[in-house]
Parts: C-alpha cells; structure tokens; sequence
C-alpha cells in the first residue's frame, strides 16, 4: 500500500506506508546546538545516575516502593490515596508539553527525552569504537576479519556496560540500590527480580543500539500528534528555501549569482548528520525531532563557503515569509494561563496536605446494643494510616455534642504505619434517637491540631414505638 505526496519539485513522489528498515550512519558534527544538547545529555544522565543513590534520613530519598504501595520522595511520602497528585502532575505536564510546543516546536524531543539522552550516548560509542560515518560504512561493507570482530565487540560490550548500568540504576528505584547490588553480586535475586532487571537492561539496548529512529518515528505518540499543537508562528527548524534555491555545486570562488544559484551547494550533510534520515530542504516533516543538527552542519558549510549562516535555521513560516514575530498568540495564552493555574493549585493542594489518612468501618456483626446504664451503643473501627516519615499521636472527637466517645485518650502510630482502634460511641436512649443518625469523627495530630479529618458515619439505634416504619 502507499500514498503520494508533494516532491519539494512539484513532482509527485510515492512514499511506502510499510517499509524495511535502512541502516542510518550518522555523521558527527559538533556547533553551538550540539554542545547544548551534550551539556543537557550530561546533567540529566547525572541526575538519573545519581537519583537512587541519595539518602533522606534512614532511607533512600527516591523511591518508588511497589510491594509496601508508598512512593518516597524526599520528605513526602505518597500512599495510593493521593493518586491524584500523580494525575495532577500528569495534567501539568501535558499543558507544559502542549505550551513549549506551540512556542518552539520539538524541545523535548531534541534535548530532553530519555529516548534521545541514551542513544546519543550510544551513538558517541559508536563513533568511539566504529569511526566516523564513511569509516563505519566501509566497515559494514568489508569481509568479516579480526578487525572487524574486534571493532564490533568493542561496540557491543560497551553498550552491554552502559545497559547494565543504566538498567540497574532505573531498578534501584524500585528496589533500594545500596542492597540491590550486593544481592546481584551474591545472585540473591528472586525470579520476579532477576527478570525486571533483564527487561530494564535489555529495553535500553535494543531501543537505544537496534531501534533508535524506529521509536521516534513509528512508536511515540508524539511524532503523530505534534502538528496540532503547531501554527505559523511556532518556531521550528526551517530551510530558507527562498535564499536556497536552485541548489548546487561550486567552488569557492564560483559568484553564486553569476551562475544563478541559491546558497545551498546540494552538499547533502544536512541529510548525514540527521538521526532519523530525514531531509530538511523537504519541509517540516513528523520525524524530525528538533535535534539541530542540521543548523550546525549547515552554519559550517556557510562559514567555509563565505556565506551568511541561517540557510537551515530556527524560524517560523510567518518570519520566512518577512511578517514579524508573534510569541503571545490565543494558544499560547491560553495553554500558559492553564499551565500557571494547574502548578498553583498543586502547590497549594501539595503545601496543604494533611499527612495521615483515616476510614471509619462501622461493626456490622451487631448494628447497636443496649448497655446497663441505659444507654444506645454503636462499635467502629478506625483505621488511622499515618503517612509521614515521622511517629505521631492522633486524638478523636465525636459530633454531634449528643454522643459520647469511648476509647484512648491518644492513639500512637509510627512513621509509615496504619492502626486499627476500636471505639464506642454511646448516646443515651431517653429521648429515643433517631433510627439512623449522622455522626461526625473528627481526627487530628496531637503536635499539629490544625491537622484535622473529618470522617462522617451513622448511628443506628432501635426504631422507637410508634415511629413511622
């Protein structure tokens, strides 16, 4: 099956909707962009290597403990009743997501994401152990000798070295890192570990070593629906056409207007410094990621030619076609507006959240009973989940004013703990009550009484003489 579209030419080309894949050999370039994404590559890297291996007290400072249903995050503990602060940091981001796009197109996909920090490490090992691109396709072209073995082993083992490394540091996430390495190292993993680890290991070398554009072209999400967030104004990575064409080759001392052509020498290096293989002379396109390298490649070529730089540049439709710049546009107000209200409110949901979680379970065995003091008697049970990192001691009221409570005067749970305390809430039978009253338990730490739940229940009692069934 395929589909026709435009050539840049006006020709009509037919693209494969299914395709096998072509083996892309980079070609390294270094510039300005390229030197922000190292730098970015280096201190996300760092902060993922090194996360597992802060400490916040007596535990680790990040992590995610799946068996226990807590995720540690410094001082904050989350318990799976504040899933939505995980939604709600969700929703911020994809509205900042949605915000950067619409301003700068593809930031997180050429200088942030996961997908593009390992396989531009991956592609450094590459170049390390293989030779540039014209070195690594005469390799790929050669007979099989000891060179070559040797050449591809390097490049393997190493990315095996940095799959190993950075498998296990994603895992020490989930299991505390400063034990989950003596135990590989004394094989006292179990199963269920052992295989988390393989898949952790194993996911980065086959995506960032094998897969690579396959991911960013086929399998992300984003790829598909970025250009509905893009709009005249979004600056993204343009080719100036206009000053460009018609391409060609020349010397150096050829007058480009002379022998009318445009600045483009048709060099094709915009197209081999590329990781996904794509064209930028062809117009924006979904697979590009924003990486920049283009624009470096490019300023290069410009600079050894004489010309101004810029050919390949940032830019937007709007700017190429002379109009002025336009930052703040109805999207983009409204997308940042949404964005400063959402963190806000996070903010102040986070600053404001009480550290403990209480349910009231009311004794079903026995709906009330009737005491020797003549008095209506209703058992609960209060399951009081302390979720700080901290022991504390909690203290309980009953309302209405009418009800009597009977149990500890303060209940103590420790850090991280749940306690279940059985209590007594007792009204007395003259006046008859009513056969199901509301009642109210309010619950507060002892050190911090402006920490306080409310929980409400109901009271049932024997249904009086007379009263309406």
């Amino acid at each position: 099956m395929t589909s026709s579209c435009a050539a840049t030419s006006g020709a009509d080309r037919r693209v494969p909707l299914y395709a096998k894949r072509e083996t892309i050999y980079q070609k390294e370039v270094m510039g300005w962009f390229q030197r922000l994404r190292a730098a970015a590559l280096f201190l996300l890297a760092s902060v993922f290597l090194i996360g597992p291996w802060l400490w916040w007290g007596e535990r680790q400072a990040i992590w995610f403990d799946v068996p226990a249903r807590r995720f540690h995050l410094f001082g904050l503990t989350f318990w799976p009743q504040d899933f939505i602060y995980l939604s709600w940091l969700l929703i911020i981001a994809a509205f900042s997501l949605f915000f950067f796009t619409t301003i700068a197109g593809r930031l997180w996909c050429g200088y942030a994401c996961p997908q593009t920090v390992w396989t531009k490490l991956y592609m450094w090992i590459e170049w390390l152990t293989e030779g540039d691109r014209n070195q690594r396709m005469r390799l790929d072209r050669t007979a099989w000798s000891t060179g070559k073995v040797g050449r591809k082993l390097a490049k393997h083992a190493l990315w095996l070295a940095v799959a190993g490394v950075v498998g296990t540091t994603f895992v020490g996430y989930f299991l505390p890192i400063r034990t989950l390495l003596p135990r590989i190292g004394a094989l006292d993993l179990g199963g269920a570990e052992w295989i988390f680890l393989a898949v952790a290991c194993l996911a980065l070398y086959a995506d960032a070593g094998w897969m690579r554009e396959q991911v960013c072209t086929y399998v992300c999400p984003y790829a598909r629906f970025q250009g509905a967030m893009f709009d005249t104004a979004t600056l993204t990575i343009f080719y100036d056409r206009a000053r460009g064409e018609p391409r060609g080759h020349r010397s150096r001392t050829t007058d480009p207007a002379a022998a009318k052509l445009g600045s483009c020498i048709d060099c094709n290096l915009c197209v081999q410094v590329c990781p996904t293989g794509i064209d930028i002379r062809n117009g924006t396109q979904s697979e590009c990621i924003g990486c920049a390298a283009c624009i470096d490649v490019c300023d290069r070529v410009m600079d050894d030619m004489g010309y101004a730089r810029g050919l390949v540049r940032y830019a937007t439709e709007e700017s190429l076609a002379g109009l002025p710049v336009r930052v703040l546009r109805p999207r983009v107000v409204a997308y940042g507006a949404m964005l400063v209200v959402m963190a806000t409110l996070f903010v102040w949901a986070l600053a404001g959240r009480v550290p403990f979680a209480v349910d009231v379970l009311r004794d079903r065995a026995r709906l009330y009973r009737l005491t020797s003091e003549g008095a209506i008697e209703n058992v609960y049970t209060l399951k009081i989940m302390n979720k700080d990192q901290r022991p504390h001691a909690y203290r309980v009221a009953v309302e209405p004013a009418a009800f009597a409570l009977a149990m500890p005067d303060t209940i103590e749970v420790p850090a991280g703990g749940i306690v279940d305390v059985p209590v007594r809430v007792r009204i007395a039978a003259e006046p008859p009550p009513p056969a199901s009253a509301p009642v109210r338990f309010a619950i507060w730490q002892a050190d911090a009484p402006e920490r306080v739940l409310h929980e409400p229940s109901r009271f049932l009692a024997p249904r009086a003489p007379g009263a309406p069934s």
